[in-house]
């Protein structure tokens, strides 16, 4: 490949296309909200797009089930499945280390520290998808795809109680959504979490004015 990113976006869709669809949060257009901020991300933070487009472009390849009991192993087997492709496809091999760390460490079940600025990127890009009018959507479907319900009817927003995001769709923002803005690396998702962070949190206080009282 002469110029190796010219060609990777048409490349990856095709090879994205019907490989994705475990659960309805993680599909193509999910893939390209990711690709769009990791570009403007690495551009504002001086990253290698050599490595960061590739890395958010595949950072999905594989993905199991949000209730999988191996759920933690996907982005391992994701950064290999993706280092078989961009090597199949005549990438330059001398990216293929980067692109594998950042496509391990963009997971949040994972567990791995980003060590490097394109790895932290991509794990920001994919965060920020979790945030604002996008992340309320994304948690509602993948909480109406595994038929959670919506909230506890006894303690909706979890003031006496731990949040359990398996059992309640709603407790995903306490467990895990609200908190995400707080382990952005880069100073540019930092200020687009500050611009998201308030709708959700909106949407909660609405949600709550359209409960029943409790009591």
């Amino acid at each position: 490949m002469s110029d190796p990113l010219v060609s990777l976006a048409s490349a990856c869709r095709q090879y994205l296309n019907g490989r994705l669809g475990t659960d309805p949060a993680h599909d193509l257009a999910h893939v390209e909200r990711v690709v769009h901020s990791a570009r403007q991300l690495a551009e504002q933070e001086g990253a290698d797009l050599a490595v960061v487009l590739p890395a958010a472009w595949l950072h999905d390849c594989v993905t199991l089930p949000k209730d999988a009991a191996n759920r933690q192993q996907a982005s391992r087997l994701a950064a290999a499945e993706a280092g078989r492709f961009l090597t199949e496809l005549g990438y330059p091999a001398e990216h293929l280390p980067a692109i594998g760390h950042a496509i391990e460490a963009h997971s949040f079940s994972a567990g791995i520290e980003a060590r490097t600025l394109e790895a932290k990127i991509v794990q920001d890009a994919d965060r920020l998808d979790a945030l604002g009018a996008i992340g309320v959507a994304r948690c509602l479907l993948v909480g109406g795809a595994l038929q959670r319900p919506l909230y506890n009817t006894t303690d909706p927003f979890c003031h006496r109680r731990a949040p359990d995001d398996r059992q309640f769709s709603i407790d995903h923002f306490y467990r895990k959504l609200l908190q995400l803005a707080d382990g952005l690396h880069t100073g540019a998702a930092r200020r687009e979490a500050s611009r998201r962070l308030p709708f959700m949190r909106q949407f909660l206080d609405q949600l709550a004015s359209e409960l029943p009282p409790r009591g």
